[in-house]
């Protein structure tokens, strides 16, 4: 559920130390580089604290006690950060410039693209962030990396590579922003590019930011405008309106061109189909799938959330075909709060 993927390199959360010593070497943004107001739009970025229950299925991958990063992007309060820090939080604390606390509610979510919102229920005397684009952000372009705590905290950075992202927890962005060099308190942070406006939230931390090297360690940055569609819909509906994916349940580890089932959600889709951990997925609907975007995009193109999915899978050695029952991954969490 919770857009983790402890494999491969990947990293969630940046719970690394705000101190953490990466940051003295790193270069951090100068007034007289940009043509902004540096200070002032660095304190439209909260620190963001929340607790989850014990109980809550996403407090056994992500934990109960999650610390990152919002942006302040409406005048409302509403602030925007990377989803796996809130979902199933039972409280949020926001800090805003000088330390001071306020409470916050979880507004809305959406998974596809991993963003949340969260409304503040106190006044923020901070300004309000602009909201910008990445549509037409390259590669090698400078940007600054975010989070809160100012400028001795920000660093300057470069786009390395814009390509696909796909994690194993069906998960894919398809033109995901990486960075280098790499920041430790990456998650809910904002990118900003020269002029100041937000183009994407800090998500992971990897250790390919560069297409083809594999010791390339950087930041991924979902883009803002994958926002822009569903934004009123998160803070009037809790949700997006668009249609949801068909989704499985499924952990999947991309390991040289071949697809292995790592894991399940207990009591989901797959589980319940009686996938293994171990299976080799072949194919999704006899049409053959080497990695996770082949698979994602054949899966998803199926149809809405409860078409059946069928699986060409390989178990010791045997090929067989399972179908699966897809959900709603949305009313499956759903269900699950409320047992």
């Amino acid at each position: 559920m919770s857009g983790i993927e402890r494999a491969n390199g990947h990293r969630p959360s940046g719970l690394l130390h705000l101190l953490d010593p990466s940051l003295k070497l790193a270069p951090h943004p100068r007034q007289e580089e940009v043509s902004f107001d540096l200070d002032g739009t660095l304190a439209s970025v909260l620190r963001l604290n929340s607790e989850v229950p014990e109980t809550a299925y996403s407090a056994r991958t992500l934990g109960t006690e999650r610390h990152g990063n919002a942006i302040l992007i409406g005048e409302e309060g509403y602030c925007l950060t990377i989803g796996y820090l809130v979902v199933d939080a039972k409280s949020i604390t926001l800090s805003a410039r000088g330390g001071k606390q306020i409470q916050a509610e979880l507004v809305g979510y959406n998974h596809e693209s991993g963003f949340a919102i969260v409304r503040a229920l106190s006044p923020l005397d901070i300004p309000v962030l602009q909201i910008g684009t990445a549509e037409d952000l390259a590669e090698k372009e400078s940007v600054i990396i975010a989070p809160y705590g100012g400028t001795q905290h920000s660093i300057s950075a470069t786009v390395v590579s814009r390509r696909v992202f796909a994690g194993s927890w069906e998960y894919m962005v398809d033109n995901a922003i990486f960075t280098a060099p790499i920041h430790p308190n990456w998650s809910g942070a904002a990118l900003l590019r020269r002029d100041g406006t937000l183009c994407g939230v800090g998500s992971l931390w990897v250790n390919d930011a560069e297409a083809g090297r594999r010791e390339s360690p950087g930041n991924m940055f979902v883009p803002i405008d994958l926002l822009k569609p569903i934004l009123d819909d998160l803070i009037k509906l809790g949700r997006s309106s668009i249609p949801t994916r068909p989704w499985l349940g499924l952990h999947t580890a991309e390991s040289m061109g071949r697809l292995f089932v790592s894991g399940m959600v207990p009591e989901g889709p797959a589980s319940r189909a009686g996938i293994e951990s171990g299976d080799l997925v072949t194919g999704v609907n006899d049409v053959p799938v080497a990695t996770l975007t082949e698979m994602y995009r054949q899966m998803w193109s199926l149809g809405e959330a409860g078409v059946k999915v069928i699986l060409n899978l390989r178990r010791d050695g045997e090929d067989m075909d399972v179908v699966v029952q897809s959900d709603s991954r949305y009313r499956f969490m759903d269900r699950r709060r409320h047992h």
